[in-house]
């Protein structure tokens, strides 16, 4: 039999997190954003999940493909627009909207021979300074675009670096309004945190929103806000079993550079899950974890194939763990305990994203 573990995809939490997005955002539009192959979900198994939203956005043309292919008639668009002057190709093929953040991008579209307009998203860099262009060429980079005869329609976007923290979205926000101000087009600016966090604001949510982090049940502010604060549900779980149950004594070490050592008698679990497997190798002793549904915790490093930890309070618990038992690394437990992807990736020192992002090949994926 293969080893035991594997990830679950929720399709019912995907659908209730965009349901939730939708409420914190009323009268916009969603995006699902499905980049990074859904945030690791697979674009495959969340799609019925998120049919009922306005659009998909994404990075890749391959992933746009799939969209389409999955019989997705509705609006794409590509956040970081094409790439080359041959992907207007497949925009124009495929009905694709592309962000233009350079002016690399314009000429592509200028030198674009086609009998379909384009639609495009200029993008603003109001403070984050990754991609857009900045205030004081933003107007005259939409007119450039307005005048092609390549492009149908111009909307404006912008990405909040701070939605998410104290300093907040105000001096980007300016930024944007007054960028934009009496130019035509409809407007898309908020992220997830922004949406939970700001679009209560009907001129901050505008007309589309993009959703992402939230969607896949992970708060984009925590510690701030957990996921079940924002009434985010858990869509992905990663578990295993238990492979062997080891007795330690007082001084005895666990893993490589023993970095774990007991201070008295103490009863460990060994779990067929590593980094192989996508499990962060610097998460380090006190990660949490679920053994039969008890809350406990990691001890030592973590192996490519296996990860040790601590029996003590399931046992305290009543239960009798042993070779077999569940194992929850993250996500929902059979009897229904919730382990958040936040709390396992803050104590590895990471994010839910990366968490998401990282789950091995090697890992079989099941639906429910």
């Amino acid at each position: 039999m293969p080893r035991p573990i594997s990830a679950r995809i929720h399709s019912a939490a995907l659908a209730a997190n965009l349901e939730r997005a939708r409420r914190a955002a009323p009268d916009a539009r969603v995006w699902a954003v499905v980049k990074a192959d859904a945030y690791g979900h697979g674009i495959e198994r969340v799609f019925d999940a998120f049919r009922a939203a306005d659009g998909f956005a994404l990075l890749d043309l391959a992933e746009a493909e799939r969209v389409r292919a999955l019989g997705w008639r509705g609006p794409i668009l590509l956040l970081e627009g094409v790439f080359e002057a041959r992907d207007l190709e497949l925009c124009s093929r495929l009905s694709l909207w592309h962000a233009v953040h350079c002016d690399e991008q314009i000429d592509m579209l200028a030198a674009h021979k086609t009998q379909q307009p384009q639609r495009v998203f200029l993008k603003l860099n109001s403070g984050m300074n990754r991609l857009g262009f900045t205030p004081a060429r933003y107007r005259s980079a939409w007119a450039r675009l307005n005048a092609l005869t390549q492009v149908e329609e111009i909307s404006h976007m912008t990405h909040f670096s701070d939605a998410d923290g104290p300093r907040g979205i105000a001096a980007q926000w300016q930024a944007f309004c007054t960028a934009t101000q009496d130019l035509p087009g409809e407007r898309s600016v908020c992220n997830s945190a922004a949406i939970l966090r700001h679009a209560h604001d009907q001129g901050v949510r505008g007309d589309w929103v993009r959703a992402g982090i939230a969607l896949y049940g992970s708060a984009p502010d925590f510690p701030e806000h957990s996921a079940a604060g924002w009434e985010l549900a858990p869509t992905m779980t990663l578990s295993t079993r238990l492979l062997a149950v080891q007795h330690l004594q007082a001084g005895d070490c666990v893993g490589y550079g023993s970095r774990f050592r007991a201070d008295g008698p103490l009863r460990i679990g060994v779990a067929a899950c590593g980094y192989a497997d996508g499990y962060p190798r610097h998460a380090d002793t006190g990660t949490p974890v679920l053994v039969a549904g008890v809350r406990t915790r990691l001890v030592g490093r973590v192996s490519m194939d296996m990860v040790t930890v601590d029996l003590e309070p399931v046992f305290a618990a009543g239960a009798a763990p042993g070779f077999g038992t569940e194992v929850t690394l993250w996500g929902r437990a059979e009897g229904g305990a919730v382990l958040p992807i936040d709390e396992v990736a803050q104590a590895a020192g990471t994010v839910g994203y990366e968490l998401m992002c990282a789950l091995a090949r090697r890992v079989p994926v099941q639906m429910d």
